[in-house]
C-alpha cells in the first residue's frame, strides 16, 4: 500500500476506498451483533461507508482508517439504536475481580466461542456497552486498548463490561427457546418465487409500481418500473438461479440459490409492497457476506 503521506490525493483516495470495502465483511460481523439483525448491521455498514467516501479527502493517514471506520459505525448504530428508545441504561462499575486476558485461557476461549456461536439477534439482548465490548473482544479480537480508544473507556471500565456481558449471554443462551415453525410464505411472495423460477420476466415486471426502487449495496439505487424492471434481464442471463420463500428476523424474505441442488443459499432478496405492487427491492448478491450471520428459515409456501 503507498504511503499516504506520498500519495497523490487521487492515488490516496483509491487505496482508502479500496481498503474502506475490505473492512466491509469485518465492519458488518460488529454492526450486526450490535443492531442484532444482520440486515439493520448492513445498512449501517453502508452509512458508514458512504460517510467515508464523502470525507475520504480529508483521511490524513492510511493507517487510521480502520479505527476510524469502526468509530463511524458504532456512533451511527447508537444514534439508530436511540432513535428507537431501546438503549439500555448501564451503570458503571469498578472491575474488581477481572483478569487480564492477555493471555486467554480455556476458560476464556470457550467464552469466547460461546460468543461467536450465539444468533445476532441474542445480542440485542445486551445493554450497548456490553454489547460492543463484547463484540470487539469475542468476536472480532480486538485488543483492550483499542477497544477503550474506540468506546470512550478506561481499560478496567472494558474488563469490567467484558466480565458482565460474558455472563449475561451465557444465561440469555441458556433460556434461549427453539426457533418457532415458520408460517407459511405469503401469497405475494408465493407468486414472485414461482414467477421467478420459470423465468416470467415480463410477469415480474408487471408487479413493479411505477415508482418502485432497487437497492444493491454500492450500485446506485434504480427507481421506476422502467429501471428496476433491467434488474430482471440481469438474471435471465444467468442460468440455474432458483429462488424459495424464507424468513430472516420475522421479515419475510426470498432465498436465492445459485445453481439448482444447492442445499444452502447463497444471499436473499428482501421486498416490500404497496398496494399488491413491488414497491422496494433489497437484493444482497453482492454482499453475501451477510449470510455469514444470517438465521435464515426457508419456509413452505401457500
Amino acid at each position: 500500500m503507498s504511503d499516504g503521506g506520498h500519495a497523490s490525493p487521487g492515488v490516496r483516495s483509491a487505496e482508502l476506498v479500496a481498503l474502506a470495502e475490505q473492512l466491509r465483511p469485518e465492519l458488518h460481523r460488529y454492526c450486526a451483533r450490535l443492531m442484532g439483525s444482520v440486515i439493520d448491521g448492513e445498512d449501517v455498514v453502508q452509512d458508514t461507508l458512504t460517510k467515508a467516501l464523502v470525507a475520504v479527502n480529508e483521511m490524513r493517514d492510511v493507517a487510521m482508517l480502520r479505527a476510524w471506520l469502526f468509530r463511524v459505525a458504532h456512533n451511527r448504530a447508537l444514534d439508530l439504536l436511540r432513535s428507537r428508545a431501546i438503549r439500555a441504561a448501564e451503570p458503571m462499575e469498578a472491575a474488581d475481580g477481572v483478569a487480564d486476558d492477555t493471555v486467554p485461557d480455556a476458560v476464556e476461549m470457550m467464552m469466547r466461542e460461546e460468543a461467536v456461536r450465539t444468533a445476532v439477534s441474542r445480542f440485542a439482548e445486551l445493554p450497548i456497552t456490553q454489547r460492543s465490548v463484547l463484540v470487539l473482544k469475542d468476536v472480532l479480537d480486538e485488543p483492550l486498548a483499542d477497544i477503550a480508544a474506540l468506546l470512550g473507556l478506561t481499560v478496567d471500565s472494558v474488563k469490567a463490561h467484558l466480565a458482565r456481558a460474558r455472563a449475561r449471554l451465557s444465561e440469555i443462551n441458556a433460556l434461549a427457546e427453539a426457533r418457532p415453525a415458520a408460517r407459511p410464505a405469503s401469497d405475494a411472495v408465493t407468486r414472485y418465487v414461482s414467477l421467478f423460477n420459470r423465468r416470467d420476466w415480463d410477469g415480474l415486471r408487471a408487479l413493479l409500481a411505477h415508482d418502485v426502487k432497487l437497492h444493491q449495496s454500492t450500485h446506485p439505487v434504480r427507481v421506476g418500473s422502467a429501471d428496476v424492471g433491467m434488474f430482471f434481464s440481469i438474471y435471465a442471463g444467468m442460468d440455474g438461479v432458483w429462488l424459495a420463500p424464507a424468513r430472516l428476523e420475522g421479515r419475510e424474505v426470498i432465498a436465492v440459490f445459485e445453481r439448482p441442488g444447492d442445499p444452502q443459499p447463497s444471499y436473499f432478496m428482501w421486498l416490500s409492497w404497496r398496494d399488491g405492487k413491488i414497491s422496494f427491492i433489497r437484493d444482497y448478491r453482492y454482499v453475501r457476506y451477510v449470510m455469514a450471520d444470517a438465521e435464515l428459515a426457508l419456509v413452505p409456501p401457500v
